[in-house]
């Protein structure tokens, strides 16, 4: 272990795996210098700040989930264990069980979203409770995000139990569980997006149930053809998710195992740098139209950062104006953008820092992508169905990220780069960033400009334009050839 720690900081990688690292960080940069700011710019500006309160909830549930992820492997897995793992694997079971039952009744009853049109308690400033406005909380967010933690819990305890009757703390690498999970949810998600752009599910809505298709009404209820088939959908997309997310946190175990004294502290570093950001998020979520009705009284200020549509219905009907939106944009831009220097210059030095908190970035973003695009919305049906696919993916490049970490301080080969492996490397790199480019056209999200057309349905459905998939799977594939040749030649950095 000491030999391995002390290799950390001077031996060199191949350019294989320093591209994987590469793609990651690229991964992450698209999304915190990118996604977010874009996120919250939209919802600031938006005709409502709805979409903002939920927003921030869902980035808060985002931030504390993890936060108590980690504190459940902090404790189970210290070298001085202070809690039984079968508290965490009951409490998991309950709360993960909690969860699913929550979503299928939010669903289902038509009350995804609290409080309802209907609810009036402690009414101000023109809300339904308090001056939370209709449909300020996300029910399907919450419950989605009590599943997650009851599930890693529950997880995690299993692995403790096991541990506990195994003396045996080695790195065990990619095992075949590792890979089969993987490759399981590799093959649904690639599955399902053919399937997605071929059938649309409004498309087949109308085949299956012609009578109740996609509108809710007074006799058709929430339950269309719609519905269901994007239910179906949904659930084939979140076995994927929790057949990804299964390797990663196995192969992030396996990972951490035999250096727990060096990455323990870490992993605790970045869970606790996780809970005061989703605290923020919670006060931001219960202090914002308090905050835009005081606003929008300062002279000079509240008609700069803010537009209200009635003066009857403040702050209600207010939103921030687009310089209100580009000031928290950038602000958020300079600070994800001076993490990701910082990472990078700690790349020699704490490198386990740099890859634990990478990894764990990832998956955060990946699910603050779902949770953030759960809600059902009339003009893009399609919303939640693309953010578990988008999701899937990233989960994908974190098992994959984790499956190099520790290899990458094993012997590699001597060949030096040469003409021929910088075209190899600038061509696979440039491949990655025209399939990503192409990836990221395929949202439909209102804070997500599309590049590339994209709209499914080419087989069944009202329309269809495939571009987008076209050129992510060209370019992938062209990508893949490219970094096989990368990988054989072994070439060192």
């Amino acid at each position: 272990m000491q030999q391995a720690q002390q290799r950390e900081v001077g031996e060199r990688i191949s350019w294989a795996r320093a591209l994987v690292f590469g793609v990651g960080f690229f991964f992450i940069a698209a999304l915190l210098i990118g996604q977010l700011p874009s996120f919250i710019n939209s919802e600031m500006t938006a005709s409502s700040l709805i979409g903002m309160e939920q927003g921030l909830l869902a980035l808060a549930f985002v931030c504390l989930g993890g936060f108590l992820i980690i504190q459940a492997i902090v404790m189970l897995f210290d070298p001085k264990p202070v809690v039984s793992p079968y508290i965490f694997v009951g409490l998991g079971v309950i709360l993960a069980i909690l969860g699913t039952v929550l979503i299928f009744w939010a669903v289902l009853t038509g009350n995804q979203t609290v409080p309802s049109a209907t609810t009036s308690v402690g009414s101000m400033l023109g809300g339904r409770f308090l001056w939370f406005p209709e449909g300020s909380v996300d029910l399907v967010a919450l419950s989605a995000t009590m599943v997650f933690v009851g599930v890693a819990w529950a997880f995690y305890g299993f692995l403790a139990l096991g541990e506990q009757t195994n003396p045996d703390r080695r790195d065990l690498g990619s095992t075949p569980t590792v890979r089969t999970m993987l490759v399981i949810g590799t093959v649904l998600l690639i599955a399902f997006t053919l399937l997605f752009s071929f059938v649309s599910p409004d498309g087949l809505a109308q085949i299956i149930d012609p009578a109740c298709p996609t509108a809710i009404t007074a006799s058709c209820g929430v339950t269309t053809g719609l519905f269901w088939i994007n239910t179906i959908y949904n659930l084939i997309l979140v076995v994927a998710i929790l057949c990804t997310i299964g390797a990663f946190a196995l192969r992030l175990h396996y990972l951490m195992r035999p250096t727990r004294k060096n990455t323990m502290n870490v992993l605790y570093a970045v869970g606790a740098n996780l809970a005061p950001i989703g605290v923020i998020c919670i006060v931001a979520w219960f202090v914002l139209y308090p905050f835009v009705g005081w606003l929008h009284t300062v002279p000079g200020l509240g008609s700069f950062f803010t537009v209200c549509a009635r003066k009857s219905a403040i702050p209600q009907s207010c939103a921030f104006s687009q310089e209100g939106g580009n000031l928290i944009g950038s602000v958020i831009t300079t600070t994800t953008f001076g993490l990701l220097m910082a990472a990078v210059w700690a790349w020699k030095t704490k490198r386990n820092l740099v890859v634990i908190g990478g990894v764990t970035a990832v998956v955060l973003l990946a699910l603050a992508t779902l949770l953030t695009h759960v809600e059902y919305d009339p003009s893009d049906p399609y919303q939640a169905t693309i953010a578990l696919m988008l999701c899937g993916g990233a989960l994908i490049l974190a098992t994959v990220w984790t499956n190099v970490a520790r290899r990458e301080f094993a012997v590699i080969g001597e060949k030096p780069l040469g003409c021929l492996g910088m075209w190899l490397l600038v061509g696979t790199s440039l491949f990655i960033y025209i399939a990503a480019f192409a990836l990221f056209s395929m949202p439909g999200f209102r804070d997500t400009e599309t590049n590339i057309p994209f709209s499914p349905g080419s087989i069944i459905g009202s329309k269809s334009q495939l571009d987008a998939l076209v050129v992510a799977i060209i370019m992938g594939g062209l990508a893949a050839i490219q970094f096989y040749f990368l990988v054989r030649n072994r070439y060192r950095v």
